[in-house]
């Protein structure tokens, strides 16, 4: 059933199932509005450099979260993915989060054809199946696990497609496919687990919108593309 499941899904959806970087190749830069109970509180803007078969994608992320003036959250986030024509070749990232330092050092190993991570929070070998948890890359609902862009750590997932959606972003309507993304473990704690609605647009090949709650409802929205 599942076999028949993923083939009903590459069929309806080889747009994603095809993936690669080359759908990018128009873009210099994405920028995303982040959102927090309705309030915009920052920002996740990436931009886009090719050098020949090299492509990398600059990741920025900052947002507040205030509560009676006061500061109770607050993240601050530089990233950096390399690819080789369509291989992910090396990834690397500082983050401030609430004043403590996370990391993540990840390069593909040409002997072994894995990914080795060096994170704050897991360090060892992973497949090259695996994706950087970026809403920039539209492969992340295609695969079946998915490497934090913040501590490196691995979280396996379960991929759903939703239906057709009609959705208003900034005054514009699109017609665009509703996933939802949620750990595969259930058993992880509830502020750990993956628990994503998406919104993808087939024909930008695009993640428009990114929705989910904890400690409020968050909504990540793409605001402009250049």
């Amino acid at each position: 059933m599942r076999k028949l499941i993923i083939t009903l899904f590459l069929i309806l959806y080889p747009s994603i199932s095809t993936a690669h970087m080359a759908h990018y190749n128009k873009y210099n830069k994405l920028e995303m509005e982040i959102f927090r109970n309705g309030k915009l509180i920052g920002y996740n803007y990436y931009f886009f450099n090719r050098k020949g078969d090299e492509t990398l994608v600059t990741n920025q992320i900052k947002f507040t979260v205030k509560l009676l003036g006061a500061i109770i959250f607050q993240v601050e986030s530089y990233g950096e993915e390399k690819y080789l024509k369509d291989q992910l070749i090396s990834y690397n990232s500082k983050t401030l989060q609430n004043n403590k330092e996370k990391f993540v050092n990840l390069l593909f190993n040409n002997d072994t054809k894995k990914l080795d991570i060096k994170g704050s929070s897991f360090s060892g070998e992973a497949s090259i199946d695996n994706v950087v948890g970026s809403w920039w890359n539209h492969k992340i609902l295609q695969s079946d696990s998915q490497i934090s862009p913040i501590s490196g750590s691995i979280k396996k997932q379960v991929v759903t497609y939703i239906g057709k959606k009609k959705i208003n972003l900034y005054g514009k309507i699109y017609y665009v496919d509703h996933f939802t993304l949620k750990s595969k473990d259930m058993t992880i704690p509830k502020d750990k687990r993956l628990n994503f609605n998406i919104w993808y647009d087939q024909e930008n090949s695009t993640i428009l919108k990114v929705s989910y709650s904890r400690m409020g409802d968050w909504e990540y929205r793409l605001k402009k593309i250049e």
